[in-house]
């Protein structure tokens, strides 16, 4: 079966059902930076976007309203010119922990070539392997990739449906018609955590080892903490390996950086109390790997 006819297939099934939305996003833009300008375009901006996400029905699962991935979008807008806006995005995303009243960071991303053209009421809309505009495409991708990285926690290499098309997102937006700066995102060449290289490293087989200890951390270890702490967080420390094999294979990844700007902190959290053995280990390995934050993972060790 040819690549095209394969995306065709998986947009198909994703776009099958018309059920309960999967997304809750909480949407804020800032317009400090922009002097003189009219509030009401950002808010019917904020409200354009927030529909877009929250009102689509982009998979053919049945979500409960409780079961929907809380997500936000910040936008910082630093320029408008001729209704092209320059900007900065930030994208989080979390879950439940099972059985707690804990909520655990998926995903927290910066894209700071989050660049589109629109004026007031543009419509936005989404269409299977067709561009629209450029916001209606970076917003479309960061939905499948929220709903990617969700997936893979819940379940081994489950957000593969949901790479695949960023990946068809990326392609078809490569092809369109975009100023420099809307187009500099999905080139590979702009920027390490540029969208083209986010999603060419999940997709990669190098990075399913990474994306397995995804799944385990999640399932195996935070779901299972509230059962036996011990045994979660030693089912994580053992799987912390595999972060250190990525990024020794590819030294100059953006995946490993990325689940630890999301989940640093918690990591500290997590081994903060474990056993004088674990602390040492898990703060050094997460040193190695990210030296920039080698005071934060000096906590594990510090706390009592």
């Amino acid at each position: 079966m040819k690549k095209s006819l394969i995306i065709l297939v998986i947009f198909s099934v994703l776009s099958s059902c018309v059920m309960a939305q999967e997304l809750n996003c909480n949407v804020t833009i800032n317009s400090d930076k922009i002097e003189g300008s009219s509030k009401e375009v950002y808010e019917t901006l904020k409200q354009s976007i927030a529909e877009f996400i929250n009102s689509n029905k982009w998979t053919n699962l049945n979500f409960q309203p409780q079961e929907r991935i809380d997500c936000n979008l910040l936008i910082v807008i630093s320029a408008v010119t001729d209704n092209e806006y320059a900007c900065e995005a930030t994208i989080q995303a979390s879950r439940p922990v099972f059985n707690t009243s804990y909520t655990t960071p998926l995903l927290n991303v910066k894209d700071k070539a989050f660049a589109f053209t629109y004026q007031p009421y543009d419509q936005l809309v989404y269409q299977q392997n067709t561009f629209q505009t450029n916001l209606a495409a970076l917003l479309s991708y960061y939905v499948y990739l929220i709903l990617g990285i969700d997936a893979d926690s819940y379940q081994r290499l489950g957000g593969t449906p949901y790479f695949q098309v960023c990946e068809n997102i990326v392609n078809v937006a490569q092809t369109a018609t975009l100023s420099e700066a809307e187009g500099a995102g999905w080139k590979f060449a702009r920027s390490s955590r540029s969208r083209y290289t986010i999603v060419n490293e999940l997709i990669d087989e190098a990075f399913k080892p990474y994306r397995s200890f995804f799944y385990e951390y999640h399932r195996m270890g935070l779901d299972e903490m509230q059962a036996n702490v011990a045994n979660g967080r030693a089912r994580i420390a053992s799987g912390l390996e595999s972060l250190k094999e990525t990024n020794k294979n590819r030294p100059t990844n953006t995946t490993i950086p990325m689940f630890l700007d999301a989940k640093s902190d918690e990591l500290v959290n997590i081994f903060s109390g474990g056993t004088d053995a674990e602390k040492r280990s898990v703060s050094e390995l997460l040193t190695n790997i990210d030296p920039t934050r080698s005071s934060t993972y000096e906590r594990i060790t510090q706390e009592r």
